[in-house]
């Protein structure tokens, strides 16, 4: 196959991996910087324009779309789909999972285990939204927020409205979550890849920190997940309809509850927790799925 791979940064541990996976399976992979494309919509064939050639002749494309670059880079991958290029994770679904509130919208309609959460843009009355989440302690989420960055805890009915004040002066769009106590400062980063659990990791946060993202200096191990955390794990990636994604959850009292569907999920984290070789079964996946003009979710929204 001839793999297209859109990304930034081919320096990166994921993207390194990815590329030699696919080398080492016989594959022709090309590094794609999104940002730097050309969308040509005026011709009567699309097409795509790349450091003055046209792209052609692509099998698939694994979209790495940052956060930042969420709007061009989904422009870009909806190109190369009407081009007929099979795409791992779709333009709408990775719209739809860098969406905090539309994503748990989403979860919400199937069903999916999730924190209590209260979505705002401004407030006036904050220790009405607190009530609504049982009161404090409390997590208050930027909805533009990435990698742990963004998120506040309100250990206190008092420093969580004085946050959600802060948020509403700013103008900023947040929400506001419980805080799962007996998660103990721990989440379960599940990858999914179709319709399996491939990997999973344990990420604690580090010394004094209620977050555990990797980014913000936390910590991972080899978890096993019980068969309702992996069912759960599941749903919420066919309720994005993305193809390969993390699953973020904590271990609730009630049950599994689903943070964060990630679309573009880092793959050290999981390889060296678990010492499975996740790029090599993402290429896999492609392998087995890729087919001309091939999509998933038919472009619905």
């Amino acid at each position: 196959m001839k793999i297209a791979l859109m990304c930034r940064n081919s320096g990166l541990y994921s993207h390194r991996r990815l590329i030699e996976a696919a080398e080492a399976r016989g594959h022709e992979i090309r590094v794609i910087n999104h940002m730097r494309c050309y969308i040509d919509i005026a011709s009567a064939r699309p097409a795509l324009h790349y450091e003055g050639e046209r792209l052609e002749g692509f099998d698939a494309v694994i979209p790495r779309i940052g956060a930042s670059a969420t709007f061009f880079g989904t422009a870009v991958l909806r190109q190369f789909e009407m081009m007929g290029v099979y795409a791992l994770n779709e333009s709408v679904a990775i719209s739809r999972s860098r969406d905090k509130l539309r994503s748990m919208q989403l979860l919400s309609r199937k069903q999916v285990g999730m924190p209590a959460t209260v979505f705002a843009h401004r407030s006036s009355d904050p220790g009405y939204l607190l009530e609504l989440m049982g009161g404090a302690p409390a997590i208050i989420k930027l909805l533009e927020g990435t990698q742990g960055k963004g998120v506040v805890l309100g250990e206190t009915r008092k420093a969580a409205e004085s946050i959600i004040q802060a948020f509403s002066a700013l103008n900023a769009q947040f929400i506001v979550q419980s805080f799962v106590k007996e998660a103990n400062g721990e989440d379960i980063r599940c990858l999914v890849i179709g319709d399996r659990v491939v990997a999973s990791m344990k990420r604690r946060g580090a010394e004094g920190d209620f977050r555990s993202n990797l980014h913000q200096g936390g910590s991972a191990e080899l978890v096993r997940i019980t068969p309702k955390e992996r069912a759960t794990a599941i749903k919420a990636a066919k309720a994005m309809g993305l193809n390969v994604c993390g699953v973020d959850m904590l271990r609730a009292a009630e049950g599994p509850a689903v943070m964060e569907v990630n679309s573009s999920p880092g793959i050290e984290g999981l390889e060296k927790a678990t010492g499975i070789d996740v790029a090599s079964l993402i290429v896999a996946h492609l392998e087995k799925e890729a087919k001309p003009n091939r999509t998933r979710t038919k472009g619905k929204g």
